[in-house]
């Protein structure tokens, strides 16, 4: 029997791409794993044809790169949200808008619940309908702004989960704006005012940009083989690892964090600093602290810039996705 499809080789191929010398051989690697029930994880399977379906498309064979966004749609009927976008997106640039637009246009009140869904617009954005784009950033936070001024929050979580989504609208639509070069207008400044203010809370408590410890891929196998009490301190595998400081580092841009990024840990690097001692969480927090200077990759990266995390895949293609898992 072939091998199984792992996430990592999954992630490898998307590496890759359509800069590989054929193209062609990835994608049927992906779909004959799918076709043949060796997706090592279920849940990647939606996953490993979207990648494919990216590969096509980058190499303008959009009618094939439908035909699997549309399978991976089936292959995650409860979580397809991100599936059906692409979908969406593929519709539109086929010439197919009434069909594409009715496809995204059932997906817009995401918009206005999950922070994540600015795929939306991603999607508009990319297939020449960033006027679309915008009109629906802005009614969602004309919504979102008139349930806070009109409506009282059930919790403080609904209350911060508000917070975040008016900060990430905003942010989103200042860059759609300054792309189509359009001039400020008063969402415009509240982006700013937002930024200046989160940028400024962060400032009073340090000194520094707001940080996460992550380990590339070779130093999370280390760090696991050298302290096994370490194992529930971290996900099982690497992959999950990099998606949740992902995941982290959204939540904390959504509720007002400025100035992100990641410092990356080595194996040896942290055996220098803890020495004899045990680690523990504490002792990973420590060290941490004592990176901050050194090797600091901010976030977020650009749309189209290699990958904070070491992969050397742009950031749209690699762990932007990740956030929406």
């Amino acid at each position: 029997m072939s091998e199984l499809l792992t996430a990592d080789r999954i992630d490898e191929i998307g590496v890759v791409g359509f800069g590989s010398p054929n193209p062609a051989a990835l994608v049927a690697e992906l779909v004959n794993a799918v076709d043949e029930g060796r997706v090592a994880d279920p849940d990647d399977t939606g996953y490993a044809l979207l990648v494919a379906a990216d590969i096509l498309a980058q190499a303008g064979d959009l009618a094939d790169a439908l035909a699997l966004a549309t399978r991976a749609i089936a292959e995650q009927p409860d979580d397809n949200a991100y599936a059906r976008a692409v979908r969406g997106g593929l519709l539109l640039r086929l010439g197919r808008s009434d069909e594409g637009m009715a496809e995204l246009t059932a997906l817009r009140p995401l918009l206005e619940t999950d922070p994540a869904a600015t795929y939306l617009v991603d999607e508009l954005a990319e297939s020449d309908h960033s006027e679309t784009a915008l009109e629906w950033l802005t009614g969602a936070l004309d919504a979102i702004l008139e349930r806070t001024r009109t409506q009282q929050h059930a919790s403080e979580d609904a209350q911060d989960e508000a917070a975040a989504m008016i900060y990430g609208l905003t942010q989103r639509r200042h860059t759609l704006r300054e792309e189509m070069g359009l001039p400020h207008d008063e969402y415009d400044n509240l982006a700013d005012r937002l930024r200046a203010a989160s940028n400024h809370a962060l400032d009073a408590l340090d000194d520094g940009p707001a940080t996460l410890l992550y380990w590339p891929q070779a130093e999370f196998n280390a760090l696991l083989l050298r302290w096994p009490a370490l194992v529930d301190s971290y996900p099982k595998t690497w992959d999950e690892h990099r998606a949740q400081i992902e995941r982290a580092l959204v939540e904390a841009s959504g509720l007002g964090g400025g100035d992100l990024g990641v410092v990356a840990g080595t194996a040896e690097g942290l055996a220098a600093f803890a020495g004899d001692d045990p680690v523990d969480e504490e002792t990973l927090d420590e060290y941490a602290d004592s990176l901050d200077e050194v090797g600091l990759t901010a976030w977020p990266p650009g749309r189209n810039d290699t990958c904070w995390c070491g992969s050397g895949a742009k950031y749209k293609k690699c762990c932007l996705p990740r956030s929406r898992n």
